[in-house]
């Protein structure tokens, strides 16, 4: 297996691993959610892809069996991010065929030692109870906050 980073000519498949994923976390999507989604997503790639959101592909055979987004933020220094450059982990996602034999963790890898050539202070992600595993293997931590995880949704 190899693990590659996406690039423009993936649009297409990087959009059906999102999918894919989204179903898994959310459930069937409704057809004008899937559609909104399916809409959007090839002009957020085309302006963002290998500038502030890299896709790690990884492939057996050439063909794509797992996937991890890692998104670049840039914020204000702090004693938590102390140059202020942080990465967000998103969409990790592994064929359902292929899960358990080692590519989520290689592709986590790549993704990680990227972050350490891209100077970035800390990696954060959101674990499912299935993935909590694979993240402890490549290092990552429980964060114990005294912050409240909270959201606002315009309607």
């Amino acid at each position: 297996m190899i693990v590659d980073n996406a690039q423009i000519t993936d649009i297409d498949e990087l959009i059906e691993l999102r999918l894919a994923y989204l179903e898994e976390d959310y459930g069937i999507l409704s057809e004008t959610d899937r559609k909104n989604i399916r809409m959007g997503l090839p002009d957020y790639f085309e302006k963002n892809l290998n500038q502030n959101i890299f896709c790690y592909l990884g492939k057996d055979n050439e063909q794509i069996v797992a996937c991890a987004f890692l998104l670049l933020v840039e914020k204000p220094m702090s004693p938590a991010f102390i140059n202020g450059r942080t990465g967000t982990v998103l969409n990790v996602y592994t064929k359902p065929e292929y899960r358990y034999k080692g590519y989520g963790k290689l592709v986590m890898e790549k993704l990680l030692s990227d972050a350490v050539k891209k100077n970035l202070s800390v990696v954060e992600l959101k674990s499912t109870e299935d993935g909590y595993s694979l993240y402890k293997s490549v290092g990552f931590l429980d964060d114990m906050s005294k912050y409240h995880h909270m959201k606002w949704y315009h309607q």
